[in-house]
């Protein structure tokens, strides 16, 4: 479904704030993979995903999706094939227009604007639905906006708009960093059920080690804009926090105490 091959991207190329953050890196997902990445400061974690999204363009190498070339294609040619969620709740929605509005938004994602009106009765009534699978209440606030809700209500309503479309690719960048361990669990939650229902072929940036092996079929870990460590099925099931972090050390000769030191900058 993905691939990236031999990925090389280097920031501000020969000043003195010259700085390498992919360095051949190489990566095959699967249809329906839903892959954890984790890794220390500056590992490379967001900038790939800023290069599979086309944020920019990389110095070297390929990014295949769904079997197509998608390496030049420009950020916006590429909204219609990947749906993204950020750290920042704020990001993902227009907070100034109400909930169902934004999710016509999304609903549109790719397609060329008309001048219909802009949410049909036919859609309301699915949005309705559609809100009421997140058991938030939120299907009987349709008409507010967006920026009144709660971060993990925002964060609910952005995976929902970014998986409306069904996307090629879902990426998940750190998604839950900004929310209190009690609301980060009900979106990770509701990310599984989300990726679950929808057969979604995801990424998922985290800088928790236990969420990244509680959740996905894949752990990645990557260092110095590589991947040092790809595990799945039962070895990433049995995987225990103090052994991912036995092995990060090892394989990136750094040691960690605690989950902080891979957050992601």
């Amino acid at each position: 479904m993905l691939k990236l091959e031999n990925i090389f991207k280097t920031f501000n190329p020969g000043t003195i704030n010259e700085k390498r953050a992919l360095s051949g890196l190489s990566l095959h997902l699967e249809p329906g993979d839903f892959v954890t990445v984790i890794g220390g400061n500056g590992a490379g974690k967001s900038t790939m995903l800023n290069a599979i999204a086309g944020v920019w363009a990389v110095d070297e190498g390929r990014i295949e999706l769904d079997g197509r070339d998608i390496t030049a294609l420009p950020e916006y040619k590429r909204a219609g094939l990947i749906g993204r969620v950020f750290q920042d709740p704020m990001m993902g929605t227009a907070p100034n227009m109400q909930l169902e509005e934004n999710l016509a938004l999304a609903l549109r994602r790719g397609q060329k604007r008309g001048l219909r009106w802009g949410v049909t009765r036919e859609e309301r009534v699915s949005y309705h639905e559609v809100l009421k699978t997140l058991g938030l209440g939120l299907e009987d606030r349709m008409t507010a906006k967006v920026g009144l809700l709660s971060g993990g209500q925002r964060q609910a309503v952005t995976l929902l708009m970014a998986s409306l479309r069904k996307p090629k690719l879902l990426l998940l960048d750190e998604h839950t960093a900004a929310l209190d361990p009690a609301t980060a669990a009900k979106v990770l939650e509701l990310s599984d059920k989300i990726v679950e229902d929808n057969k979604l072929t995801t990424l998922m940036i985290t800088h928790n080690m236990t969420d990244a092996i509680r959740h996905g079929n894949r752990l990645i870990m990557m260092d110095k804009g590589r991947i040092i460590l790809d595990v799945k099925g039962e070895e990433k099931r049995h995987l225990s926090r103090q052994e991912l972090v036995d092995k990060f050390a090892a394989l990136s000769g750094t040691a960690i105490e605690s989950d902080e030191m891979l957050l992601s900058k």
